[in-house]
């Protein structure tokens, strides 16, 4: 269809090239006689809404019929531009105040070629369409993505869009590649250049979700002006207006944070259209989104497959003039995918028991299923080592008469000092338990940040600690190992050679067997022998701990899907509510 363009240079421009001017301003004007920039747009060189073009799209790029600055060029070369009436040819031009330029359109050829393609349409009228537009489709043709683009797919299924011409017919603002979400296509011209206005005078208003890496702050804005990155020209960044950059406004709040504060999920609205918003103004805060290959370091950006962007809601004054069109869009799978790892949590278990009931067994057992494994007993071993922690403590306080020809604590003079001295027991025992619960945390932080599924640490004294209130976040699952005090006793004789006074001394220490084990949530009998006590393990213990993940999952899950309806609200509903 043919359209002519007609603006006029407004007062604050100086003078610019023709081709430039046009390139800036197509968007933004209207195609009827006499409009000037001024009055068809207001801001006439706002984005559209590009928040998430690419940057490789986005250079010298026109209106959304589609014109390049090249294509532009051609046009002015082919005598279809007239400044101030007559017919120029030459795209440098200097334009100055108060010229009235027109550009006829007619004659393009876009090449555009519909391709048949699955395409979800939420809203359809006379004037538009709303898109579900997926992750990895290109809105339209563009150097780097001739094909398989979203408007070829539409052209298929609605061959009058052609009719507006372009590579962009009734395309009014764009996703990126990687974004995933909503999308409004007019269908006709009229709508278009409503729709444009629209964007244009910020009368749209768009919501996205993000998952961005650490905790970001509960709410939060930011208003750095953005233009090309003076170094990386494929990139945008915060820099000054002075340098180029462009005002832009975003404010954000958190929904949810991981356990390990290792992502957050955030509710972001873009109050201006600059490209690429979110994610150079997420990254500048410090809170980068998971997956963005240009703006994440490259551990955060491995920890998705795409940019974790979805543009979650849509409110537009519809082209017809009487109501408002507002849409909301969960997020799709991978999206959900991407969250439900971030809120994984290793699921930590504490193996514990009074002695020789066989806590010591049941570790080495899981071990050799592949589970992490730390015990408290071998840590306070190598503390007591040469050069360990507490060897060197008792070498400070009593000589090195504790210490044995190696070097290492001399366990047996140990003991008669605790039985002299009370209190010197106690400290061994505070200096111990400061030791291991701080190598027993860093030992489940670093398997939370490999994400293993389970992680166990044998702690004999947990409960006597009073490490079950609260000293581990979040409290690990605990397991009981049972078994009769004689059959402990024969077994500590058998295989420590322990007498029945120290059995009796260190089970004093320690609580009731009964009292340990309903403290509990599992509890593993061991009056039998090995065999039978590796087949309860494989058959009871570790198929209900997957039992308790997979459950966990899907509490999760559930959670992650009521928290999209609430999305949906402004904080300021939701807080009445």
């Amino acid at each position: 269809m043919a359209r002519t363009l007609r603006l006029t240079v407004p007062r604050e421009t100086g003078k610019i090239r023709l081709d430039k001017f046009l390139c800036q301003n197509l968007e933004t004007a209207g195609t009827e006689s006499g409009n000037t920039l001024e009055n068809a747009m207001g801001n006439a060189l706002e984005d559209p809404g590009d928040e998430d073009l690419c940057c490789d799209e986005s250079r010298d790029r026109a209106d959304s019929a589609g014109i390049s600055r090249e294509g532009i060029k051609k046009l002015i070369a082919r005598g279809l531009c007239l400044v101030n009436g007559t017919a120029c040819t030459q795209a440098a031009q200097k334009l100055k105040m108060g010229d009235s330029v027109e550009l006829e359109l007619a004659g393009e050829d876009s090449g555009l070629v519909p391709e048949e393609g699955a395409v979800t349409v939420l809203h359809e009228d006379a004037d538009v369409l709303v898109c579900a537009k997926e992750a990895g489709l290109t809105v339209h043709p563009c150097p780097s993505c001739p094909a398989n683009t979203l408007i070829q797919r539409l052209l298929f299924h609605y061959p009058e869009l052609g009719a507006m011409g372009g590579l962009r017919p009734g395309i009014v603002h764009r996703l990126d590649k990687e974004t995933s979400g909503l999308l409004i296509v007019a269908r006709n011209e009229k709508a278009r250049l409503f729709l444009t206005r629209a964007f244009a005078e910020r009368r749209v208003r768009k919501i996205y979700l993000a998952i961005v890496a650490g905790k970001a702050p509960e709410s939060g804005s930011c208003t750095m002006s953005i233009g090309r990155d003076p170094v990386h020209k494929t990139r945008m960044a915060c820099v000054p207006v002075s340098q180029g950059g462009r005002e832009a406004r975003t404010t954000f709040e958190r929904l949810w944070v991981a356990g390990d504060e290792s992502a957050s999920l955030v509710r972001v609205h873009i109050h201006t259209g600059r490209t690429h918003q979110i994610r150079v103004h997420m990254a500048h805060l410090g809170h980068p989104l998971l997956g963005d290959a240009t703006y994440a370091p490259s551990l955060i950006a491995g920890l998705a497959p795409r940019v974790m962007l979805h543009a979650f809601s849509l409110t537009v004054p519809h082209p017809a003039g009487d109501r408002e069109l507002s849409l909301t869009l969960p997020p799709p799978k991978d999206f959900l995918d991407c969250l439900v790892r971030q809120a994984f949590a290793t699921q930590t278990l504490v193996v514990t028991g009074n002695p020789g009931s066989g806590k010591s067994l049941v570790l080495r057992m899981m071990v050799r299923q592949g589970i992490p494994a730390i015990s408290a007993d071998e840590l306070v071993k190598g503390y007591y080592q040469a050069g360990g922690e507490v060897a060197q403590w008792l070498c400070q306080r009593f000589g090195s008469d504790i210490l044995d020809e190696a070097g290492s604590v001399d366990r047996t003079g140990l003991m008669a000092v605790f039985a002299r001295s009370p209190d010197v027991r106690r400290e061994v025992e505070e200096l111990c338990h400061r030791l291991v619960l701080g190598d027993i945390r860093d030992f489940f932080a670093s398997c939370q940040q490999e994400r293993r599924e389970l992680a166990v640490a044998e702690i004999p004294l947990y409960f006597e600690c009073g490490w079950h209130k609260g000293r581990f976040v979040p409290a690990p699952l605990t397991l009981g190992v049972r078994a009769p005090l004689a059959t402990r006793k024969t077994r500590l004789a058998a295989t420590r050679n322990w007498s029945n006074e120290k059995i009796a001394t260190i089970e004093h220490w320690q609580w009731d067997e009964e009292k340990k084990l309903s403290a509990c949530d599992l509890v593993l009998d061991n009056t039998g022998n090995r065999e039978k006590l590796e087949h309860r393990l494989e058959e009871e213990i570790l198929p209900e701990l997957e039992r308790r993940r997979r459950e966990r999952a899907t509490r999760i899950t559930t959670f992650f899907h009521g928290l999209w309806q609430d999305a949906g609200t402004d904080r300021d509903e939701r807080h009445k509510a």
